[in-house]
């Protein structure tokens, strides 16, 4: 389980940067997994404060994005991984753009929407503009074979 947020302002998307597998860095929503017993709102305020440096309130939840997916292990074995991801908007309310220090993230920036498509990204930044742009009823975007 994990809760990210989808904070625009003035026309710009506030992300963070991640170090990506095999070298190189990606944008991410800011946010991240749930500790044990945590709430998952308390959970997207905590990860952005310690991703971006900005206390947030979260405007309301806009959907959420389930994935399945086997990964290799040693001896023969896999791992059948379910994630399942809660996306909020949410409202800047405090604090200053900060870079995480030893987390998962090592900056955070704004970035102008049109911009957004240039950047190298993660798949749930796309998931989550759209699950902004379209708040589906559903709370979910329909993608084929689902």
């Amino acid at each position: 389980m994990a809760a990210y947020a989808i904070c625009v302002r003035d026309g710009q998307l506030l992300l963070a940067r991640s170090p990506a597998p095999g070298g190189g860095f990606e944008w991410v929503l800011p946010g991240g997994g749930m500790e044990h017993g945590e709430d998952p709102y308390d959970t997207v305020v905590r990860e952005v404060d310690e991703e971006t440096g900005y206390v947030v309130e979260p405007a309301g939840l806009l959907g959420i994005d389930s994935s399945r997916r086997t990964f290799p292990r040693r001896f023969g074995r896999s791992v059948d991984h379910h994630g399942v991801r809660l996306v909020y908007e949410a409202r800047i309310v405090g604090g200053e753009l900060r870079y995480e220090a030893n987390g998962s993230t090592d900056m955070a920036a704004w970035h102008p929407m049109d911009d957004v498509p240039e950047l190298t990204r993660v798949s749930m930044v796309d998931k989550g503009l759209s699950l902004w742009r379209e708040r589906p009823a559903a709370g979910r975007i329909h993608t084929a074979g689902k």
